[in-house]
């Protein structure tokens, strides 16, 4: 598994970085989320191929992803030198991939709708950066080439309110991951992810202008009701 503890974190140079940060949530001290994290065995998982620029950001949400979703991974994106255990992985007969884009011009055959299939772990790979740099990763991975394509079907708008989108429609990594999970019809996972989404864009907006935490009072009670449940288990 890649993770970041492969990839050691170094300083955040850009906005923030005099911030003093939680070690495992990576969110500012005062704006810990950890108690609010839960583990699920969702019914997919999630490969993240993250763009440089993105693997050290405190604002991308990649990492809720892996942080919600068990056995969810992220790996360094490189045009020419892709990780190998990706690949790896990628033609493992275990698992049934599929990248997860926006249809469009120049591969309509590889658009797919998804289906369970008897024996093998569905992935949804997610190219982790902007807009920019997810169609980048996309056209310029030939090893990505032969990997059926799936749509996100949704009419959401953004809730993201850490970075202005270049659209409302331009979901971030989380959202589009809760938006898979769905339409796959695994709601339960989808709903946890969502929540601990909302508690992280609260917690985060909140901080950033010293502020009170509000509007996510549900999404706590989801999530502590299900760390609750476990533990008395």
């Amino acid at each position: 598994m890649t993770t970041e503890t492969e990839h050691p974190r170094r300083p955040f140079l850009a906005r923030g970085s005099n911030v003093i940060r939680c070690e495992q949530c990576q969110m500012p001290a005062k704006a810990c989320i950890c108690d609010f994290q839960v583990n699920a065995q969702a019914q997919a998982r999630f490969w993240l191929l993250t763009h440089r620029k993105e693997l050290y950001k405190p604002t991308n949400t990649g990492r809720l992803i892996v942080d919600t979703i068990r056995d969810s991974e992220v790996f360094p994106w490189s045009r020419t030198e892709p990780d190998t255990q990706f690949l790896d992985q990628l033609h493992d007969p275990e698992f049934d991939p599929y990248i997860v884009f926006p249809e469009g011009e120049g591969y309509e055959e590889r658009m797919v709708e998804f289906e369970h299939k008897p024996g093998r772990k569905p992935v949804f790979i997610i190219l982790d950066g902007t807009w920019r740099q997810a169609r980048r990763i996309f056209r310029q991975s030939k090893y990505l080439q032969d990997v059926p394509v799936i749509q996100p079907q949704t009419q959401r708008k953004t809730r993201y309110n850490l970075r202005k989108p270049n659209e409302e429609h331009h979901l971030c990594t989380a959202e589009v991951a809760a938006v898979m999970l769905a339409q796959m019809g695994d709601q339960v996972s989808a709903d946890l992810l969502d929540a601990y989404f909302d508690v992280f864009n609260a917690h985060y907006y909140a901080s950033r202008r010293s502020r009170v935490v509000e509007g996510v009072d549900d999404a706590k009670a989801l999530l502590q009701q299900v760390i609750s449940g476990r533990e008395s288990g």
